[in-house]
């Protein structure tokens, strides 16, 4: 089933975890597309670096819950450490939809709640599949429209 998984690194050097991250995703997904990377000022939590941001289109056959487990493992074994809300990260991997699958669970929100606001989700995913429709909110070239030229 098809994936995109966003990437974004502030800590240490931010290039290298994303290369680091997408060759762990490589070794456990079929990885269709990568974006190029992306600068981003950070939004919301504390003073902090810029991010270096990318997506990632992949194919897998994990259960959605599995496929996240998998994206967390990946965090962890790269020191990511969850110590403040939208604090500086050496990585972060968010599931922002996977086929067709709709959930609201405490556990994962598909697709992700806060992807058709982030110009760093949208316009990274756009340049590698121009025609992607973001469930529930459309077509992502219509998103990148509505949002401000920095968001």
């Amino acid at each position: 089933m098809k994936a995109i998984v966003a990437l974004g690194a502030n800590m240490g050097d931010p290039h290298e975890n994303l290369d680091i991250a997408i060759a762990l995703l490589k070794e456990s997904t079929e990885v269709i597309a990568v974006s190029s990377y992306y600068t981003t000022a950070p939004i919301g939590g504390p003073v902090q670096p810029d991010y270096l941001n990318a997506v990632c289109v992949i194919e897998s056959e994990l259960p959605a819950l599995d496929l996240l487990s998998l994206l967390q493992g990946i965090e962890k074994s790269m020191g990511r450490e969850r110590l403040v809300h939208w604090g500086p990260r050496t990585i972060d991997l968010d599931l922002i939809q996977y086929g067709a699958l709709l959930s609201k669970s405490a556990e994962l929100e598909l697709p992700h709640p806060r992807a058709h606001a982030r110009r760093f989700v949208l316009e990274p995913w756009y340049e590698i599949d121009a025609d992607a429709v973001l469930l529930t909110h459309g077509r992502i070239d219509q998103l990148l429209a509505q949002l401000p030229t920095r968001a």
